[in-house]
């Protein structure tokens, strides 16, 4: 089979993006001979690193060694002064975010985005922020430009949700969900259950790398909700504004609370939930006691789950077990495989 060589641009280049670099050489000749697809990473660009560009491509050695911005220059790359410059001068065909999530209004990963694809290159995000605050826009001007924006792995990881409706599932109205999306106030109730203090459990969660040094979007149920809006808006074709997903974190939970929950055999769990109301959607994230006869109440540490209810399928769960960085690297790679047939 006849390659393409697909030029990539990588927004963010933390934990994310090498690991997509890692596994973008470990399938290199899958994709090659498989589905035609022959790859060179030709932009870097972070806030601390800034505006990296070689048309002729990275080493993908010294990239993933490549630690500051001398790196760069050593890599024979060239800085650009702004993030249009960057795509014109790496002749970027693919756009990967991943960027820090914006909780407030999803900037300026929807204006790098809305770049790409004005570039004329496919935009695929980890950043569940452009989904949230422009999803609709997005979508359509990507559209008018015979471009693709995706964005697997802003839920779950990899797991297929988004193309599963997409691409396997068409025809089907979601009615709702509910679910367990947050590893971070998931490990520390866990924690918590096994005798560790709230912070303990916390600490736990951050030497696991679920958990960043500031975990409050996690703890106070902003991630969460942020996933909730992000799954109604695509899934559920309705606007639905972070300020209207009702919200209450783990926080206030004592582990006498937590532990005796689980004793009773009705642990805690912080449930995410929507549901179709007439013409809107109702959405919750809050801590529940959960029945052990409930799936969502046997899901610890890092893993997740979501039940969808559909018009034709009245109960469709997945669970996803103890991801790790690969899955949501592999979320980005399926989406550059969809794009690159697109």
């Amino acid at each position: 089979m006849g390659s393409r060589t697909f030029h990539l641009c990588l927004l963010g280049f933390g934990n994310v993006n090498r690991t997509l670099v890692e596994l973008l050489r470990l399938k290199s000749a899958e994709l090659r001979e498989r589905y035609g697809i022959a790859w060179r990473v030709t932009g870097v660009a972070s806030r601390r690193l800034g505006w990296w560009a070689n048309p002729d491509g990275f080493d993908a050695d010294g990239l993933l060694n490549a630690c500051d911005s001398s790196a760069f220059a050593e890599l024979r790359g060239q800085e650009c002064p702004r993030h249009t410059d960057w795509l014109r001068t790496a002749q970027a065909d693919v756009l990967f975010e991943a960027t820090s999530l914006n909780v407030e209004n999803g900037q300026p990963a929807i204006d790098h985005i809305r770049a790409a694809l004005e570039h004329g290159a496919h935009a695929i995000t980890a950043n569940k922020g452009p989904i949230v605050h422009d999803y609709r826009e997005l979508r359509d001007f990507a559209a008018e430009r015979g471009k693709q924006f995706l964005f697997e792995s802003t839920v779950m990881d990899g797991i297929p949700i988004f193309s599963l409706f997409r691409n396997t599932l068409p025809a089907i109205e979601v009615k709702g969900f509910k679910g367990i999306l947050n590893s971070t106030t998931n490990v520390i109730l866990t924690g918590m259950e096994q005798g560790l203090s709230f912070d303990d459990a916390l600490r736990q969660a951050q030497r696991l790398g679920v958990a960043e040094t500031d975990a409050s979007h996690d703890i106070e149920g902003w991630d969460a909700a942020v996933k909730v809006a992000a799954l109604v808006n695509v899934l559920m074709d309705v606007r639905l504004l972070l300020t209207e997903v009702k919200r209450q974190g783990v926080g206030q939970l004592t582990g006498e609370e937590v532990r005796a929950a689980r004793a009773a055999g009705r642990p805690y769990k912080l449930v995410c939930r929507a549901q179709r109301s007439g013409a809107g959607v109702s959405a919750s994230v809050w801590p529940e006691q959960l029945p052990l006869t409930d799936p969502m109440a046997l899901v610890t540490g890092t893993s997740s789950i979501i039940q969808f209810e559909t018009d034709i399928f009245p109960g469709l769960t997945i669970t996803e077990e103890n991801p790790g960085l690969y899955a949501t690297a592999y979320g980005m790679l399926a989406d550059f495989i969809r794009a690159a047939g697109s």
